[in-house]
């Protein structure tokens, strides 16, 4: 009822300076309190996602492994939910890969060496290089 004609825009009324600079404090001081608000609400999400991670158990891992008796341990790794057992016997080596959760063994991998047993790496150099003084 205000105005009359509904399709004449009212006219704007002016603010004072006085006014200006308290809009500006009012829209200031509610940046500033979104910005704290979505800050909390970052802070609270992180929480939560670390407290799930944190509280994830611990992946179960097999008690003991069973080797042959006439082979020694070289090395152990546990890798990709798999524990690989490097073994030796005399001269010749296995790699054997357990399952971490059962122990059970999932495959064997036998490691030969092409060199002779009582090769040296000097012995090795020399017949590289009587070899090669031959070819020449």
């Amino acid at each position: 009822m205000s105005n009359p004609e509904p399709n004449r825009p009212a006219a704007a009324e002016e603010l004072t300076p006085e006014a200006r600079v308290m809009l500006g404090r009012a829209r200031r001081s509610f940046g500033i309190s979104i910005g704290i608000l979505l800050l909390g609400f970052m802070a609270i999400g992180f929480a939560l996602v670390y407290r799930v991670m944190r509280d994830r158990p611990a992946p179960s891992v097999a008690e003991s492994i069973s080797l042959p008796f006439h082979f020694e341990a070289v090395s152990a790794i546990l890798i990709d939910n798999t524990i690989q057992v490097t073994t030796r016997d005399g001269n010749s080596a296995m790699l054997n890969i357990f399952n971490a959760e059962t122990g059970e063994l999932i495959s064997s991998v036998n490691i030969n060496s092409d060199l002779r047993p009582e090769a040296t790496l000097e012995s090795l150099a020399q017949e590289r290089e009587s070899g090669a003084e031959m070819a020449e």
